[in-house]
């Protein structure tokens, strides 16, 4: 993991790979991209021995199995049964079968990883980005997303959410950017999808981006610019809610209000592997 400038303001890019690579071996990123005007602030490349848990100098597990305000199904662990480093990548793993753990369901039947970098590194502005390969079969839920740091004075949706990256498994080729906030949250959100051509997403690795700034984010997959978002996208009377400090999050949900649960068809254990998270400011 690399601390290069703890700034206000990130970036990053992504690149893609053949689905034959094993679980945890990302192989090359092949992107042509030249970050022209950015520069790398900080980093996980995810280069710990394998089998160590992920530095927590960068992250925070977050535990439970509330449903997280969606009614999902998993239980969040802090072990390296559900998040781990494998072959330079962090491998982050959706188990079901009996857990000692309650859900507020009852005795939860899934269980998973939530990692955050609250209170260690929270950007105002910059480009964001992940290389992720996404786990498959309805009732996954991955996200690579940022919500507001003042989220624990605030409340949720005012602190402001941005979802750099959300897939549900029963759209295979869909990826979804959004924004939340006071007066546009839930079903409400500034939401867009983007159908990635090609294979299925969770037969390779992408690269998914935003570069946030002061009245703009734009979403990006492998460096395709598809949505573009500003204060005008606001609905009137209300604030646009990205102004300020930022944590990063990586999940791996089951279930829930948005892609239903798990069918027959749906093979456990699924896994999220992350090859790394940058973050760039403005050169």
């Amino acid at each position: 993991m690399k601390y290069l400038l703890h700034g206000l303001v990130l970036a990053t890019v992504c690149g893609c790979t053949a689905s034959s690579r094993p679980t945890g071996a990302p192989g090359p990123d092949t992107s042509t991209t030249r970050l022209a005007g950015w520069q790398l602030a900080w980093s996980d490349e995810f280069e710990l021995p394998d089998g160590s848990p992920v530095d927590p100098a960068t992250w925070t597990h977050e535990l439970g199995g509330d449903g997280w305000g969606n009614e999902e199904l998993q239980y969040y662990t802090d072990g390296t049964d559900n998040a781990v480093i494998r072959g330079g990548a962090l491998v982050m793993t959706a188990k079901s079968g009996a857990s000692t753990h309650s859900c507020w369901y009852g005795a939860c039947r899934y269980t998973s990883a939530r990692l955050v970098t609250k209170g260690k590194f929270e950007p105002r502005y910059g480009r964001i980005e992940a290389r992720i390969r996404v786990p498959a079969g309805k009732g996954m839920w991955p996200a690579f997303w940022l919500l507001g740091a003042n989220m624990d004075n605030v409340g949720w949706p005012q602190c402001g959410e941005i979802d750099v990256m959300e897939n549900v498994g029963h759209e295979p080729h869909e990826v979804y950017g959004s924004l939340h906030g006071d007066g546009y949250s839930n079903e409400n959100g500034l939401i867009t999808g983007y159908t990635v051509p090609g294979a299925p997403l969770s037969e390779a690795y992408h690269r998914y981006a935003v570069e946030w700034e002061a009245g703009a984010i734009r979403f990006y997959v492998d460096d395709v610019l598809y949505s573009t978002r500003t204060p005008a996208d606001v609905p009137p009377g209300r604030a646009w809610a990205f102004d300020h400090p930022f944590y990063i999050l990586l999940n791996v949900a089951v279930g829930g209000t948005w892609p239903g649960d798990p069918d027959e068809a749906t093979h456990f254990p699924q896994t999220m592997q992350v090859d790394w998270v940058r973050a760039y400011v403005k050169s």
